[in-house]
């Protein structure tokens, strides 16, 4: 029986991986920080649940012991690069089979963001390795409608991006489901790098109004500083994502998201959510349960 590591399997693309990678009859363990009432959760899906911190070494090798494949996936922030050789390392040592490393759309050595310049270098560091890689390339998450959701349900609509700026945000669930795909066939998708879009390009003045849209609200599309946007969603003395966003804001202007690929419903064979389908999944999260006066 196969059995995949997926890292960060309770975030945004780890939890519906696991959902799918049992569907497809993979024995999967599940890597997390802490055991609470969402590591339970995993367990009771049948998941195997193990606990650690992928900047540390041991637990990311005891993480792996037994495993053949692993999602790799390490959030905006410092120690990614220590983290990719560890992991690299540990995979190299167990001998994988493959590993689906989560990129940046933007990836490429002269990045401004740190954070992606080390998504380049971490993608060096699994091919030097030898252990085969897989490379998701991906843009921005429709989740990015979820930070904001506390202002929508008050009808306001901020960001910290130009309004003209362009990309095609997809959906969670839709990586996880690519990922799932390239584990199910290796020796296909092993050694290759992919593009994720969702199946739409929006300019952000163009989202805001779609999203107006469908939840029949007068949503004007804001334009704030990245700090300002980070004080709004209650993360504002988060400096390694203040740096990112800041840089991530010139990366649009230059067009380094526009654009659509179809590498994803190429690899899982169907369409991707559109952000109509998005905003009604999570509806609840967007309206209000009372009229406001």
């Amino acid at each position: 029986m196969t059995t995949i590591l997926v890292t960060t399997a309770n975030g945004e693309t780890g939890r519906p991986m696991v959902d799918y990678l049992l569907k497809e009859g993979f024995t999967v363990r599940a890597m997390v920080r802490t055991d609470d009432e969402r590591a339970q959760r995993l367990r009771d899906k049948g998941a195997e649940v193990v606990f650690g911190d992928l900047l540390n070494f041991r637990d990311v090798r005891a993480a792996l012991a037994g495993v053949q494949r692993a999602y790799f996936n390490f959030p905006v922030g410092e120690g990614l690069v220590e983290a990719a050789v560890m992991f690299a390392q540990a995979a190299k040592e167990q001998n994988l089979e493959l590993i689906v490393n989560m990129s940046h759309i933007q990836s490429r050595p002269e990045a401004r963001s740190k954070a992606t310049q080390n998504h380049w270098l971490a993608e060096q560091i699994f091919d030097w390795s030898g252990v085969p890689t897989t490379h998701l390339r991906i843009t921005f998450f429709m989740q990015w409608l979820l930070y904001i959701s506390g202002l929508i349900r008050y009808g306001r609509y901020a960001m910290p991006f130009d309004a003209d700026s362009r990309f095609a945000p997809i959906a969670g669930r839709d990586i996880a489901l690519t990922a799932a795909k390239i584990f199910a066939k290796p020796d296909e998708h092993g050694s290759k790098t992919y593009v994720l879009t969702g199946p739409a390009e929006y300019s952000h003045e163009e989202l805001a109004a779609e999203v107006s849209r469908v939840l029949g609200k007068d949503l004007k599309f804001e334009h704030v500083t990245v700090s300002t946007f980070l004080d709004l969603i209650g993360i504002g003395d988060d400096l390694p994502k203040l740096k990112h966003f800041e840089a991530v804001t010139i990366d649009q202007q230059e067009g380094r998201l526009a654009g659509i690929s179809d590498d994803a419903p190429t690899i899982i064979g169907g369409s991707l959510a559109t952000v109509e389908e998005f905003i009604n999944e999570h509806r609840a999260l967007f309206e209000l349960d009372y009229k406001t006066a």
